[in-house]
Protein backbone atom coordinates (compact mmCIF):
# COMPACT_ATOMS: atom_id res chain seq x y z
CA UNK A 1 0.00 0.00 0.00
CA UNK A 2 1.40 3.37 -0.92
CA UNK A 3 1.59 6.29 1.49
CA UNK A 4 -1.11 8.11 -0.51
CA UNK A 5 -3.48 5.13 -0.09
CA UNK A 6 -2.80 5.05 3.66
CA UNK A 7 -3.63 8.76 3.90
CA UNK A 8 -6.86 8.27 1.97
CA UNK A 9 -7.78 5.36 4.22
CA UNK A 10 -7.11 7.44 7.33
CA UNK A 11 -9.18 10.30 5.89
CA UNK A 12 -12.01 7.92 5.04
CA UNK A 13 -11.90 6.43 8.54
CA UNK A 14 -12.09 9.92 10.05
CA UNK A 15 -15.06 10.74 7.81
CA UNK A 16 -16.86 7.62 9.04
CA UNK A 17 -16.06 8.54 12.64
CA UNK A 18 -17.60 11.97 11.99
CA UNK A 19 -20.75 10.25 10.71
CA UNK A 20 -20.76 8.07 13.82
CA UNK A 21 -20.49 11.20 15.97
CA UNK A 22 -23.37 12.79 14.06
CA UNK A 23 -25.49 9.69 14.65
CA UNK A 24 -24.65 9.85 18.36
CA UNK A 25 -25.97 13.41 18.43
CA UNK A 26 -29.43 11.90 17.87
CA UNK A 27 -29.21 10.02 21.19
CA UNK A 28 -30.98 12.19 23.74
CA UNK A 29 -30.53 11.85 27.50
CA UNK A 30 -34.18 11.43 28.58
CA UNK A 31 -33.65 13.19 31.92
CA UNK A 32 -31.86 16.25 30.57
CA UNK A 33 -33.27 16.45 27.04
CA UNK A 34 -29.82 17.07 25.52
CA UNK A 35 -27.88 14.72 23.25
CA UNK A 36 -25.03 12.68 24.70
CA UNK A 37 -22.41 14.36 22.50
CA UNK A 38 -23.22 17.89 23.67
CA UNK A 39 -23.43 16.64 27.25
CA UNK A 40 -19.80 15.55 26.87
CA UNK A 41 -20.52 11.91 27.61
CA UNK A 42 -18.68 10.53 24.56
CA UNK A 43 -14.99 10.15 25.34
CA UNK A 44 -13.75 8.19 22.32
CA UNK A 45 -14.85 6.47 19.13
CA UNK A 46 -12.81 3.56 17.80
CA UNK A 47 -13.73 2.35 14.33
CA UNK A 48 -12.03 -0.53 12.52
CA UNK A 49 -12.52 -0.07 8.76
CA UNK A 50 -11.46 -3.67 8.12
CA UNK A 51 -14.51 -5.25 9.77
CA UNK A 52 -16.76 -2.38 10.87
CA UNK A 53 -16.26 -3.07 14.57
CA UNK A 54 -16.95 0.08 16.55
CA UNK A 55 -16.25 0.82 20.20
CA UNK A 56 -17.87 3.81 21.85
CA UNK A 57 -16.21 4.87 25.09
CA UNK A 58 -18.57 6.97 27.13
CA UNK A 59 -19.35 7.97 30.65
CA UNK A 60 -22.50 8.89 32.49
CA UNK A 61 -23.33 11.98 34.52
CA UNK A 62 -23.34 9.86 37.68
CA UNK A 63 -21.96 6.42 38.44
CA UNK A 64 -25.34 5.00 39.48
CA UNK A 65 -27.23 6.52 36.54
CA UNK A 66 -30.29 4.35 35.87
CA UNK A 67 -30.27 5.30 32.18
CA UNK A 68 -27.19 3.31 31.18
CA UNK A 69 -29.17 0.54 29.45
CA UNK A 70 -31.52 2.98 27.73
CA UNK A 71 -28.62 5.06 26.40
CA UNK A 72 -26.72 1.95 25.28
CA UNK A 73 -29.77 0.66 23.39
CA UNK A 74 -30.27 4.10 21.81
CA UNK A 75 -26.62 4.16 20.70
CA UNK A 76 -27.03 0.77 19.01
CA UNK A 77 -30.19 2.02 17.28
CA UNK A 78 -28.54 5.27 16.12
CA UNK A 79 -25.46 3.54 14.71
CA UNK A 80 -27.60 1.26 12.52
CA UNK A 81 -27.89 4.36 10.31
CA UNK A 82 -24.13 4.28 9.59
CA UNK A 83 -23.79 1.50 7.02
CA UNK A 84 -20.06 0.91 7.63
CA UNK A 85 -20.70 0.07 11.30
CA UNK A 86 -21.24 -3.67 11.60
CA UNK A 87 -20.79 -4.30 15.32
CA UNK A 88 -21.08 -1.88 18.25
CA UNK A 89 -19.66 -2.17 21.74
CA UNK A 90 -20.38 0.54 24.31
CA UNK A 91 -17.78 0.72 27.06
CA UNK A 92 -18.59 2.76 30.13
CA UNK A 93 -15.56 4.54 31.53
CA UNK A 94 -15.33 6.54 34.73
CA UNK A 95 -12.03 8.32 34.23
CA UNK A 96 -11.77 11.13 33.78
CA UNK A 97 -14.89 11.74 35.83
CA UNK A 98 -17.63 13.68 34.04
CA UNK A 99 -18.23 17.26 35.11
CA UNK A 100 -20.32 20.06 33.63
CA UNK A 101 -17.05 21.40 32.16
CA UNK A 102 -17.31 18.65 29.52
CA UNK A 103 -20.62 20.02 28.22
CA UNK A 104 -20.76 22.07 25.03
CA UNK A 105 -21.73 25.73 25.12
CA UNK A 106 -25.07 24.73 23.59
CA UNK A 107 -25.81 22.25 26.40
CA UNK A 108 -24.82 24.77 29.08
CA UNK A 109 -27.14 27.41 27.65
CA UNK A 110 -30.00 24.91 27.23
CA UNK A 111 -29.67 23.82 30.85
CA UNK A 112 -29.01 27.29 32.25
CA UNK A 113 -25.49 26.47 33.45
CA UNK A 114 -22.80 29.12 33.41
Amino acid sequence: MTEANQDWSAQETEAIKERILSALETVIDPELGIDIVNLGLIYDIEFNPEDGDTVIKMTLTTMGCPLADILTDSIHDALREVEEVKKVEVKLVWYPAWTTDKMSRYARIALGIR
